[in-house]
């Protein structure tokens, strides 16, 4: 008896069909998780996640929780999706004058945490109609006809803004940037020495700290850095306790001297002292406030080095890679080269690190 072989015959129909119902399969597949995925946004949108607490924490001796969850705008029963944590920030720093910083971060599924710190004023900010009293984020906080003791002045800013709750800005915006970094120094606690700011020029811009020291700290630019070098120069032994000016020379030494005046050399006419002027070419008064343009300060040196115990009298100097370019002298003679008399030259210059170097 024969062997029956069976062959499976497969029509080109019935790969169509099983094709088709493929698709067909894929496409109901797709339409139910699409429905499925709906339906659960559309439930968490809705009965899921709904606030039921609101936490507040962080500075505020001005204001209540309650007060800060009012402005916030979230209420119990709002949906933590729906919810627009930027926008309700941005409403708490609006409504409530005090508040420095505010943070909102949803916590699933139910919660709401709401941070906020409160202003700390830095600066006096003078201009011509009165004073802006601003924070530490630069912040308005007053417009004052008065100035708020015990925070430095600046003057020569140019405020556009003076509307208290906006954030200051400048109409120049090298005083701007410069201001930017003055007042980073203030959150870091590293300008409670300083008792105004002159920048009425951009380009010579000048700090009087409350100890009576002046700095003419030059361009706008890399405030913070050249605060540091100012202070790592008043702190040195040698300069620690008096009272002059210090001076930026290049962009990363600063000079320590007892006076201002230019130095006078027998023989050589000593040039005539320009009056300061502002960025459009204006004399400024001098009677402003200003290191180098206060009378009254300069007798304070005058008569504290009198009395102080302060010998040296250092003229003007002027350094490149810390050789002594002009042939001054401490006690006026000059001999092109030498010193003549073997006199002490007592000041010296400091290096980028604040380090004295004494010739």
């Amino acid at each position: 008896m024969k062997d029956v072989e069976k062959t499976n015959v497969e029509r080109e129909n019935s790969r169509k069909r099983m094709r088709r119902r493929s698709r067909k399969m894929s496409i109901y597949g797709f339409i139910v998780a699409a429905f499925v995925i709906a339906g659960g946004v559309a439930i968490s949108y809705t009965f899921l996640f709904n606030i039921s607490e609101i936490r507040v924490s962080g500075e505020s001796d001005v204001y209540s929780a309650e007060e800060i969850v009012s402005a916030s705008g979230i209420k119990e029963g709002d949906n933590l999706l729906r919810m627009n944590t930027g926008k309700s920030e941005k409403r708490i720093l609006e409504k409530l004058l005090y508040v420095e910083t505010a943070t909102v971060d949803r916590d699933f599924p139910t919660s709401v945490d709401i941070k906020v710190t409160r202003c700390v004023p830095a600066y006096n900010v003078n201009y011509k109609d009165g004073t802006l009293l601003v924070s530490r984020k630069g912040k308005i906080l007053a417009d004052n006809g008065f100035v708020t003791d015990g925070l430095p002045i600046v003057y020569g800013y140019e405020p556009l803004e003076m509307t208290p709750g906006k954030v200051i800005s400048s109409s120049n915006k090298h005083k701007g940037a410069a201001f930017e970094e003055f007042l980073a120094c203030a959150a870091n606690e590293d300008a409670s020495a300083i008792a105004s700011v002159d920048m009425t020029d951009e380009f010579a811009v000048v700090v009087n700290y409350k100890d009576g020291m002046v700095f003419k700290m030059g361009s706008w630019d890399d405030v913070a850095y050249k605060l540091s070098l100012a202070e790592n120069v008043m702190n040195d032994e040698s300069v620690k306790g008096k009272k002059g000016y210090l001076m930026m020379i290049g962009t990363n030494q600063c000079s320590f001297r007892t006076t201002d005046k230019p130095a006078e050399v027998p023989g050589v006419i000593a040039p005539a002292t320009q009056p300061a002027t502002d960025s459009e070419g204006n004399t400024i008064d001098s009677g402003q406030i200003s290191g180098e343009n206060n009378p009254e300060q300069a007798s304070i040196f005058d008569q504290y080095n009198e009395n102080g115990g302060i010998q040296e009298e250092a003229p003007e100097e002027s350094y490149d890679d810390g050789s002594y370019d002009d042939s001054y002298y401490d006690d006026g003679s000059y001999d092109d080269g030498p010193y003549d008399d073997g006199a002490d030259y007592a000041d010296g210059y400091y290096d980028e690190n604040g380090n004295y170097i004494s010739y």
